[in-house]
This record gives C-alpha cells, structure tokens and sequence, in this order.
C-alpha cells in the first residue's frame, strides 16, 4: 500500500453513488452478475485461441467479431494490431476513456491451450492473464448495449497487442503515441481490491562485446577476450546501490560468450534488466552501467600491446525493452473514481501498488489513468500450471462499469474524467 493513503474526495464518491442508482446502471450491473457463465464460457473460448507475443492476430479477429455482435459498429485493426472498438458518446468534444485489456501471452504457439474444467476451476496456459481481462471488457459492453446506456463521453474498448515480455508493452504504447485519450482504464490480473496508482518502468539493453578471438595459447597476447572485457565491465557496477526511494534496481539477467575452454572468447554478451518507479532515476542509472561497457572494452584492448585495429574489441549496445515509469498523483480522476466505485460496491481496497501494465503508457503520457481487475482469482501466471477460478467473476465487470460511466458521465449526470487541454 501507499504509505500515505488520502481519504476519498467526498464530492467524487457522492457523484459515484448517484451513478450507481441510476435506473439503467443498476440494470447493466445486474447483468454482469447474471452473465456469469456466458462471460466465463468466452473467457475459455479465447483462451483456446493461441495469442503468443507478435502472433496475436487470430485472437483479435476474434475479439473484433464479438464486439461486433455485441453492438459496436465503429471496430478497426490499428496499423499493429490493436482492436479499437468505438462506442461514441452525446456530447461531441466529450472526453474519451480506453478501457483496454491485452491479447497475448507468453506462451509459445504450440503451447497447449485446451481449457480443463474442474468444478469452479479452469485450467490452461493463459486462462487468467489476460483472457480474464478481455472478458471483462467484453461484458462490460454487453452490459452497456443490453441496459441500453448512453453515454456522454465516448469508451474505447481495446484488445492491445505486445504486452508481455519483449512486446514492450508496444500496444498500449501505440495507442497512447497516435491518439488523443483523456483517460486508460488497464484491465489486468484478478483481484478487484487492487487498484494501481503508478507505473514501473523497465529499460532492458542487450551489450555485446565482440573480436577476433583464436587459440588459447599460440593467439595468447595477439587478441584480447570478449569474455575477460565483460567480466572487467560487469565488476565496475556489481556493487552499485541505486537510489532506495524511488525504488530503482538492476539485474544482469543472462551472460553467455566463448566457444571452448581452449580459446580466446571471440563474443560476449548480457542482458540487463533496469526498474525503477521514476523516470529520471532509471535514465540516470541505465546512462551510468551503459558507460561501464565502453571504459571496460578500452580498458581490455590497452592492456595488450596490439596495434593492429582489426583486432581490438568493439562493443554494440542494443535497447531490448523501454516501459515508461509513471505515477499519479492521488487526487487523479480515475483514481479518486476507481477507490470511490470499489466503496460503493462493497470491494475492499487491498493493494494501492505500482506494477508494470498496460498503464505504464498513458501514465507516461500523464494522462489519467489506472489497472483495474477482471474479478475471479487466477494463480500461476506465466506458467503451463496457470487456473483461474469463478469466484466473484462479476465483481470485475461491476467495478469497471460504474468506473468508467461515472468518468465519461451519463444521462444527466457530468463527466468527472476533464478533457486534456
């Protein structure tokens, strides 16, 4: 939790409460209560469709089919793959709200998919992050289209592309870059007492350091080793201590080089991993690692005497991963809303945390903006042994609905979500 937690503005959560009276929001919370099962058979339904990373394309044909049957008519395919279906409001100018769950996962695409159902428990690669969250989403929209809403502002229901792992986050990422939102509703992980409020940021790099390498013995003094200039480089910052508030770390992660025992490394390389919950700290900490690499590859090739400048090492640094950091403050519209909807529901606030999400984008952007979840509880993550079990699946849909129709406002009711300037 945030160690200091401010109490709800006391004017947002009364604007929440009269939302969640109105006549026709009570019908759509109602239905998601209802549709319990429909939305828990779509949930395995998509999740049989494999969506690895870069190869989500079946999945989303999916999800702009059903958006399609559920109401939208305004559903496209963006320029990398995100679908983005429209569901436009009253009140031209209103401010626009993405309520975005991504498609993919990190399983390979002959990973087994096929859902096994045991009791409430539903087992399958997948099944929790983030086919829970498309379903959330989805009934989200049928609830709307059913209780026949309208909306002020307009909501954008997204499957994003790209959010696991070397991904980059490159869906949400495109979408904030191409388009003006004034708020992002993430939909990841389960537990619906969790609400996020800032963003880790990550810079992933992949340094290679390379030469001619050759024999152990006859090449000894002739070429320097890859192996031994990493090795310099990797011990110039193994006892650096970032900065402990914002929380800033670093890991290298993989190292792999060298051919035998018997010969001089022609190559080298790691992948290092940077985090940090500040922006400015993370650039500060991956500029001062980045610069050991090149002070070690001098220092290895000026402790042999070669002249020869083909045979020196050379070093090449390669961006792998850039999640943006980002954090709200704690008056932010769709916080104050987010804490206000979990009260009027009866939801505890468990978790008020930063992660890495969907969220890191728009948060980036400084643009109003959270990760809600999808309701149920799934374990197991990124791993073939992942379940997810119907228990409160509704409360996800629930929570997301009275969000974001007290941010984009309806009937008479005023938007609490402001247009960006």
């Amino acid at each position: 939790m945030a160690k200091e937690l401010p109490a709800l503005s006391e004017s947002v959560l009364a604007q929440v409460q009269k939302v969640a009276k109105l006549e026709k929001v009570q019908k759509a919370l109602e239905i998601a209560k209802r549709d319990v099962q429909r939305a828990m058979d779509e949930q395995v339904e998509l999740c049989e469709i494999p969506a690895p990373t870069f190869m989500e394309e079946k999945r989303a044909r999916s999800v702009m089919e059903r958006m399609k049957a559920y109401g939208l008519t305004d559903v496209k395919m963006d320029e990398i793959g995100n679908v983005i279906g429209v569901r436009k409001g009253t009140v031209e100018g209103g401010p626009i709200l993405v309520l975005g769950a991504h498609m993919d996962s990190v399983f390979s695409i002959d990973t087994d998919v096929k859902v096994k159902k045991d009791g409430i428990r539903y087992s399958a690669p997948g099944i929790g992050d983030n086919c829970s969250g498309l379903r959330a989403i989805l009934q989200v929209l049928r609830g709307l289209e059913e209780a026949d809403i309208k909306t002020k502002g307009d909501i954008w229901f997204v499957g994003t592309v790209g959010e696991e792992g070397n991904g980059d986050i490159r869906g949400s990422k495109h979408l904030c870059n191409n388009n003006k939102i004034d708020g992002f509703i993430a939909v990841d992980s389960t537990d619906v007492g969790r609400v996020l409020y800032g963003a880790t940021g990550s810079h992933r790099w992949r340094i290679s350091i390379d030469g001619l390498g050759g024999h152990s013995f006859a090449e000894y003094g002739k070429t320097p080793s890859a192996i031994h200039a990493m090795a310099r480089a990797i011990q110039k910052f193994a006892d650096l201590r970032p900065a402990a508030d914002p929380k800033t770390t670093w890991t290298v992660g993989t190292i792999k080089g060298g051919t035998t025992v018997n010969s001089i490394a022609a190559h080298c390389e790691v992948e290092i991993d940077m985090r940090s919950f500040d922006n400015k700290c993370l650039l500060a900490l991956e500029a001062e690692i980045l610069s050991k690499f090149d002070e070690a590859v001098a220092e290895e090739n000026a402790s042999w005497t070669i002249t020869d400048p083909e045979r020196l090492l050379k070093v090449t640094k390669t961006a792998i991963g850039d999640r943006p950091a980002g954090t709200r403050p704690h008056d932010c519209p769709v916080l104050q809303v987010a804490r206000s909807a979990q009260k009027v529901l009866g939801i505890e606030l468990t978790q008020y945390v930063r992660s890495s999400t969907d969220a890191n984008a728009p948060m980036s952007h400084d643009i109003p903006s959270t990760c809600l979840c999808s309701g149920g509880h799934a374990e197991n993550a990124h791993n073939v042994k992942e379940f997810f079990e119907m228990i409160d699946t509704h409360l996800g849909p629930q929570l997301i609905t009275l969000a974001a129709l007290s941010l984009v406002g309806v009937e008479d009711e005023e938007a609490l979500l402001p247009k960006k300037a």
